[in-house]
């Protein structure tokens, strides 16, 4: 079917849906992986976005039940090279575009993808919008200029769980509704560290990782305050991953502003700018962003270099960050941007990129143990 996406500079690409009729709108914005697309499609830090796959042959090896990041496929839209509608994979359980026609979810094909890659990379990620039943270039440059920008947007509040939840078995476990949020929540007092997860669009794999190092984990909604996390009593607070731009974040800022000195922290991606600014920091958007698995970073600690999977528009602005407090512990090799900080008296620290690499290489798998060692001495 017939389609066009259209950027708000104007720019139109000829493209055909593989999933049915239909528009999309968002941000457009490239990922650079070879694999994992399933994984990408269900990341919460997407919300909000249209992803176009740099690698030209998507859908090769299906989807199946395992392979997913959240309850449901975040994207606003896919847009690949070539789809594979025949997948062979003994894991398969149903083709892409029944998976993304199941929920709603716009695919398109056909499409450029070096061109709009080369594009965004020029003039910065954009709005845009695609449509099957709208292909007039000018009706659609005026619609995806009327889309609301990224910046100043809170899309954490479309992504965060409604309810409290224990991640229990590698799955999870939601909570009575009734059930208090106290000290009182925790099967496993004293045999295993606690930590309470702030949900901002928390990726599963970061809750596997942290169940596989050895913590009982209870993930809570992003407006979750200070108060109510002291009252369960907790060893540790966890920042999550999530979508768009951190500034209207404010409730999540103020709650670690209250936490701090209180209970070690550790955060990854938009915790990571969320801790940034709770430190009296400041955060910008990227032209393009990070997104892809092999982004390479240095810890300045140890002076060696980490491959790393990515996804975020946002940075934190190292020069706002007071130097006699905190330290930038790693930094993008690409662009030298901050990839980690580090409180430098209190028990909290936090980098950009994932360590739980779903999908990506595993040099950062150590930040879990680390988060653990700070809990045992702080």
């Amino acid at each position: 079917m017939e389609a066009r996406l259209t950027l708000e500079d104007g720019r139109t690409f000829a493209c055909r849906s593989f999933t049915g009729p239909g528009e999309a709108s968002g941000e457009v914005v490239f990922n650079t992986s070879m694999t994992g697309y399933q994984e990408v499609l269900t990341d919460p830090s997407y919300s909000g976005q249209m992803v176009t796959m740099t690698y030209p042959l998507i859908g090769n090896y299906g989807v199946n039940d395992e392979d997913v990041e959240s309850a449901r496929i975040q994207v606003a839209a896919f847009l690949v090279r070539e789809y594979q509608p025949f997948p062979s994979n003994f894991r398969s359980t149903q083709s892409l575009a029944d998976y993304l026609a199941g929920q709603g979810v716009l695919g398109v094909e056909g499409l450029d993808t070096r061109a709009l890659t080369r594009h965004i990379r020029n003039g910065g990620a954009m709005r845009a919008i695609i449509s099957t039943s709208d292909l007039d270039s000018g009706s659609l440059t005026r619609r995806a200029n009327a889309i609301p920008s990224m910046v100043g947007m809170d899309l954490v509040r479309e992504v965060t769980t409604t309810r409290a939840y224990r991640w229990n078995g590698g799955k999870p476990e939601m909570l009575a509704d009734d059930l208090k949020l106290n000290a009182g929540i925790w099967q496993h007092r004293g045999a295993r560290p606690l930590v309470v997860a702030i949900d901002f669009g928390l990726k599963y794999n970061i809750a596997r990782c942290l169940e596989r190092v050895g913590f009982e984990v209870v993930v809570v909604p992003a407006a979750t305050d200070a108060s109510a996390i002291m009252a369960m009593a907790p060893d540790g607070l966890f920042l999550s991953n999530g979508p768009g731009d951190p500034e209207p974040v404010v409730y999540g800022v103020q709650t670690v502003k209250e936490l701090l000195g209180r209970l070690p922290i550790f955060g990854i991606c938009l915790g990571n700018q969320i801790l940034g600014l709770a430190l009296g920091g400041r955060t910008y958007k990227l032209k393009f962003g990070h997104r892809g698995i092999n982004q390479p970073v240095k810890n300045l600690v140890t002076g060696k270099v980490e491959i790393t999977s990515q996804n975020h528009g946002f940075a934190v602005d190292m020069d706002s960050l007071g130097a006699d407090a905190v330290d930038v512990t790693h930094i993008n090799l690409n662009d030298n941007t901050v990839e980690g900080i580090r409180h430098r008296r209190l028990p909290a620290f936090s980098v950009q990129y994932h360590p739980e690499a779903s999908p990506g290489p595993h040099d950062a798998a150590y930040l879990f143990d680390q988060f653990k060692d700070m809990m045992r001495t702080a």
